[in-house]
């Protein structure tokens, strides 16, 4: 009887689904020119989030990096999902700008030789961690802030330093860091991972952070004002996922561009770029 009624009138439809499990991660902060790390963009993850009828996603872009002494980094633009928002990570200091500038997670310091100079503060809290400081050496930059770590300190050899940790999510269907701070930039590169980019050596640039990953951008070292620009910061990523009993999502609207996938019972939507209102 089922089968017959299935036949003659379709399958019934789908419920739409009422909740979510979401991962809001911003744009991270570019890097600084003879300078700092950027800062990673504020990562947030949470399951159970009640659904409206509609709700909006901006996914936020990464944060330029420095081509001048006298600027620092750009901070990342937030990523939005409904009323949860991820902060931008804080643009890292230069060689004439010092301290890193707050955001998700705060960007490296840099130093001139003149003292010690603080990295920027993870604001709002719990998003991220701090940038690195420097100490009174020169030409020397500290890690951006991380998701899962603060950025390291600058050494007192003159090595560029390690951006802080990011941290893992595996609501795209398989396991993913994200969020690391940029490195340092030094007389040898600052290190960096979880998305975020190196540090520069000698006249080179930073490194960009990873699309779709937060990471803060590489510093660079640059030597008599020649070279070596600070590492863009690395674009956000918004991913909300539920039970694969539920209806698809009906529009996706604005610049926004996505992706569906499915996996371990789950409909899978990543939200690349753009900005954009979806209908449930």
């Amino acid at each position: 009887m089922l089968n017959n009624l299935v036949s003659l009138y379709g399958a019934p439809a789908l419920p739409k689904p009422t909740s979510v499990d979401y991962l809001v991660v911003a744009g991270g902060g570019g890097g600084g020119r003879l300078g700092g790390g950027g800062g990673a963009g504020g990562f947030k993850t949470s399951t159970g989030f009640s659904l409206g009828a509609s709700f909006t996603v901006t996914v936020g872009a990464g944060g330029a990096g420095s081509t001048s002494r006298a600027s620092k980094g750009t901070n990342g633009s937030n990523s939005v999902f409904d009323t949860i928002t991820s902060t931008g990570g804080g643009g890292a200091g230069s060689f004439s700008t010092l301290p890193g500038s707050n955001g998700g997670s705060g960007g490296g310091a840099s130093s001139s030789g003149g003292g010690t100079e603080l990295g920027g503060t993870a604001s709002p809290s719990g998003q991220g961690n701090n940038g690195g400081n420097t100490v009174a050496v020169s030409e020397c930059g500290a890690g951006g802030g991380g998701a899962g770590a603060a950025g390291s300190n600058a050494s007192v050899t003159g090595t560029g330093s390690a951006g802080g940790a990011g941290s893992s999510n595996s609501y795209s269907g398989s396991a993913v860091l994200y969020a690391g701070g940029g490195g340092g930039g030094g007389n040898t590169a600052g290190s960096a991972s979880d998305g975020g980019g190196a540090g520069g050596s000698g006249n080179s640039n930073g490194t960009d952070g990873s699309v779709n990953k937060g990471g803060g951008g590489g510093g660079s070292r640059d030597s008599g004002g020649t070279g070596g620009n600070g590492g863009a910061g690395g674009s956000g990523i918004v991913i909300i996922r539920y039970a694969d009993t539920f209806a698809d999502l009906t529009t996706i609207g604005g610049t926004l561009v996505s992706a569906k996938t499915t996996s371990g019972g789950y409909k899978i939507y990543s939200f690349t770029s753009g900005t954009g209102t979806v209908t449930v």
